[in-house]
């Protein structure tokens, strides 16, 4: 069973807006492309993953994501500009197009602890189900959706998505709220619990770090 999963990423400027009571809009961009990195990384590395279509505008992406041996090749498409969810909805028909026989995710870039073990056991359980959804730790909001191959669905990310996708036909998956798959970064908060990042959102948490502890930062 094959797989494509669509990241949306909204990309500067207005990077992680939430984030603006503690971090400038450099700090905010610089996070959420390393939070990005790492989601995709993980996403990549998952064995059903026959390909990932990211979803943005963001200049410089193709740099960061091209061929690389043993993992899922990834595919960028443009954002139309008109919401994450429309967003979403044109990433699921792009991998469509590429592969109308595999199932699809849709899961967002701000999770930086995700991993490839993770992502390989919520796919597996949701190949169970024609529509799955994840909730993050709060289970208000909504990580990521799935669709088996010819089943159509709006996605509905954002505010209580999770309910709002419950009300629309997908299955919850039943995931331990310490799985990165839930662990999202939507607020400062969430920033400092961040336990077990990949290595791009470690080197920039790192650097802040050593910004915030020398004299007169």
């Amino acid at each position: 069973m094959s797989w494509r999963v669509v990241v949306p990423f909204k990309g500067a400027p207005g990077s992680k807006s939430r984030l603006a009571a503690r971090f400038d809009d450099a700090t905010r961009h610089a996070l959420a492309l390393a939070f990005l990195r790492d989601a995709v990384v993980a996403v990549r590395g998952t064995s059903a993953v026959a390909g990932v279509v990211i979803v943005s505008s963001e200049p410089g992406l193709t740099a960061l994501f091209g061929p690389e041996p043993g993992l899922a090749p990834v595919e960028l498409t443009p954002d139309p500009g008109t919401g994450l969810n429309p967003a979403i909805a044109h990433g699921v028909r792009v991998g469509r197009a590429a592969a109308p026989d595999d199932h699809v995710a849709a899961l967002l870039g701000d999770l930086p602890e995700l991993t490839s073990d993770e992502l390989a056991a919520a796919l597996d359980a949701a190949a169970k189900h024609p529509l799955a959804s994840v909730a993050d730790a709060s289970g208000a909001g909504t990580t990521m959706i799935t669709l088996a191959p010819a089943v159509d669905a709006t996605p509905h990310f954002g505010g209580a998505s999770a309910a709002a996708h419950a009300a629309a036909g997908f299955a919850l998956l039943d995931l331990p709220v310490s799985s990165g798959l839930r662990r999202d970064v939507d607020a400062p908060d969430d920033v400092d619990r961040i336990a077990s990042a990949g290595a791009n959102t470690r080197a920039v948490l790192e650097a802040l770090h050593k910004t915030v502890a020398r004299p007169g930062a």
